[in-house]
């Protein structure tokens, strides 16, 4: 037979069961709590004429947005407000800041790259990563730069999608699609000479085509303007060996610059 509990054996039994998370006390019979609580009653069904017609789903067409966005910019600082209120592409979300672009707006040759990387979306410039600098000293031995004053010797550098991909994954079809309006506004309203398409992912969207080993060295057409495919320095960074492919490619640059 068990012994009967002194208070203060009692008590401390008490606060044990508190301290597990008991909030009541048991008693003297069982209760079944599903009988306690009331089954809710079925919302009364509304006549057939009263019901709401079913919500028909969205239309809108990002790319024709896009589209209707950069024809309406006349300036570049409008299409950057136009992109920067450009809600339909979802990287957007996940970005910090819009790259637009660096440089001399009205450089005879535009850069054109991928999509932003981490440096990038931190500070709201195209190539100011390693990939970047190594960029600037490509082109610094052809006497270009993106800082130079002289338009003769500048460059204009953006990318195909303004908004860095997580983990800068590669960027996919439908966001390069509802983009590349933009791109192509931006490139009419900078008015380069020449472009140089940074990698495979450039050449795909602007050329239709990728292949980045087949097409560089080779002078395209996109945008209505002549189109030089090139190496993207963060290839160059991986495989230190196509260097010279690229330096050659820069000497086409340079001649095709000095005979226009």
């Amino acid at each position: 037979m068990d012994q009967a509990l002194d208070w203060h054996t009692a008590k401390a039994l008490l606060e044990w069961q508190v301290e597990l998370g008991a909030t009541e006390a048991i008693g003297d019979r069982p209760i079944n709590r599903y009988e306690a609580v009331e089954k809710p009653k079925p919302a009364p069904v509304a006549p057939k004429a009263a019901q709401a017609a079913p919500v028909a789903a969205s239309t809108e067409d990002p790319v024709a947005i896009a589209k209707t966005a950069a024809a309406a910019a006349r300036t570049l600082e409008e299409l950057q407000a136009a992109m920067s209120g450009f809600d339909h592409c979802d990287l957007k979300k996940g970005a910090r800041n819009l790259v637009f672009a660096d440089g001399q707006p009205k450089a005879r040759v535009m850069v054109i790259g991928e999509a932003p990387g981490r440096d990038e979306d931190i500070q709201g410039k195209p190539f100011v990563g390693r990939a970047g600098q190594l960029l600037d000293k490509m082109f610094a031995a052809i006497g270009m730069g993106r800082a130079s004053p002289d338009i003769g010797s500048a460059l204009y550098i953006t990318n195909v999608l303004p908004w860095r991909p997580p983990q800068n994954r590669d960027p996919q079809p439908e966001e390069v699609a509802m983009m590349l309006p933009f791109l192509a506004r931006h490139v009419e309203l900078a008015a380069p000479e020449l472009l140089v398409l940074m990698g495979n992912h450039s050449c795909k969207a602007l050329l239709g085509r990728a292949g980045i080993t087949r097409l560089r060295g080779n002078w395209q057409q996109a945008l209505g303007r002549p189109a030089m495919p090139m190496f993207h320095p963060a290839y160059l960074l991986r495989n230190p060996s196509a260097k010279r492919e690229a330096w050659h490619d820069l000497l086409i640059i340079q001649d095709k610059l000095r005979k226009s």
